[in-house]
């Protein structure tokens, strides 16, 4: 069998198969297809995310077996600080299993060299290898066909396999490759924009502290950026529309970026426009095709490592269990994608409040406000409850949608909407 992807869908969809055809007493070998080197900083070994995992899905890992060690997880974030022109406010995580954590996909940004960390994707390629995956270190050009049989085409050599398990993305052409010889329907995507900044860990936590910092600013064509801190870098993530050099000052130069982050005095090392899936094709799978993580179905923004824990577990037991047909994977794998993209739909409703949040000073106030009285009390932390979630990927979007219908949220919401209309009431 082949995977085409070394990343986090690729590696723990291998993972899964091994581990599952071991238990069985199945025999199959696994090649996993990836030109990059992960242990390499800088484009070389980038795998363009901003490098957020939440608690309960590096729980979940250490439930399969695979342990982060802290050499891979570069900080735990307990609280992030959300910034808007009406203010900023810190919110903690309202429970331990939602804290979320820095990681580095590849060996960190350029420069990054003989730094004390390991590269999230190398550790689970590892773990593969551990489990009798072979590693190829070739790209591959395109997928054909030998009969029933999809043929996996490199610069170097073409191999037939019983199943071919595709796990490259959307940062690459390959995905084109695909329509209607592996999948039905392309993936949309949206381009964000990464920065690294090289602050050492000192001057990171004398500004940002544990915190990510995360900016709802009214600039046109962002929808919302943040600022992750790793060791002794900073990860600057943005996403909107058409994300240019323009948009990007103009983001760097807004009162309050400059407030929390000297950026201005600091050159950045590393710098990736990658695009990211928003909408996955109509069927990410065909006759022995499979497709998993970004390159078919992820989380609407965030949380797409989870995504890829999702995917290639489901599509690994139904190779396994139950076959590697279209009909098997319609039948057995499918059904997860549809929850993720209906999630999905929930997570869309979500960022529509964002927008009136973003567009409307006179909400924002309500909204900073609502959420700094919250951080005074342990219980009834609605709002603050809401954009942890929202920001973070921590859980579903449609708990998080639902949470927002909460009799307390809605109360407590327009009370603080009314607060704001009040002649007396002074801003402070």
């Amino acid at each position: 069998m082949a995977v085409i992807g070394g990343g986090p869908a690729g590696s723990l969809f291998a993972y899964f198969l091994l581990q599952i055809a071991h238990t069985i007493d199945l025999d199959i070998s696994v090649d996993i297809y990836e030109p990059r080197h992960f242990t390499h900083c800088g484009p070389a070994g980038c795998n363009h995310c901003g490098g957020i995992v939440s608690e309960s899905l590096v729980q979940m890992l250490a439930t399969e077996g695979i342990n982060l060690p802290p050499t891979v997880v570069q900080r735990g974030i307990y609280s992030y600080v959300l910034h808007m022109d009406a203010g900023s406010v810190e919110i903690e995580s309202p429970v331990e299993e939602q804290r979320i954590a820095a990681i580095y996909r590849g060996n960190g940004p350029r420069t990054a060299v003989d730094m004390p960390w390991d590269s999230f994707d190398g550790y689970l390629q590892e773990i593969c290898e551990k489990e009798g995956a072979q590693l190829v270190h070739q790209l591959v050009v395109g997928l054909e066909r030998d009969g029933d049989l999809p043929v996996v085409v490199t610069g170097e050599a073409s191999t037939a396999y019983d199943l071919v398990t595709v796990a490259c993305g959307v940062n690459s052409n390959f995905h084109t490759l695909l329509d209607g010889t592996a999948s039905e329907g392309q993936p949309e995507v949206s381009r964000t924009f990464i920065t690294e900044f090289k602050l050492g860990a000192d001057a990171i936590l004398e500004t940002l502290g544990d915190s990510m910092h995360v900016f709802l600013l009214d600039i046109p064509r962002l929808e919302f950026a943040a600022l992750i801190p790793k060791g002794d870098y900073v990860t600057m993530a943005m996403l909107g529309e058409e994300i240019d050099d323009d948009l990007v000052k103009r983001f760097l130069d807004s009162p309050e970026v400059r407030e929390a982050f000297p950026a201005a005095t600091i050159p950045a090392v590393c710098t990736c426009a990658p695009v990211i899936n928003v909408k996955g094709p109509e069927r990410p799978f065909g006759e022995r095709v499979v497709l998993v993580g970004d390159a078919g179905i992820t989380r609407l923004y965030k949380d797409g490592i989870g995504a890829a824990y999702r995917t290639a577990k489901a599509a690994a037991e139904t190779a396994v269990v139950h076959g590697i047909s279209a009909a098997d994977f319609e039948t057995h794998y499918f059904p997860t994608c549809r929850s993720i993209a209906n999630d999905n739909w929930f997570g869309r409703l979500i960022f529509f409040f964002t927008i009136a949040v973003r567009k409307s000073r006179f909400v924002r106030k309500a909204v900073l406000r609502m959420t700094a009285g919250e951080q005074t009390r342990l219980k009834g932390r609605h709002m603050s409850g809401v954009l942890w979630n929202m920001f973070t990927g921590s859980a579903p979007y449609r708990d998080v949608f639902f949470n927002a219908l909460h009799p307390g949220f809605l109360v407590g919401l327009a009370r603080n909407l009314a607060a704001g209309l009040r002649p007396s009431h002074k801003e402070g």
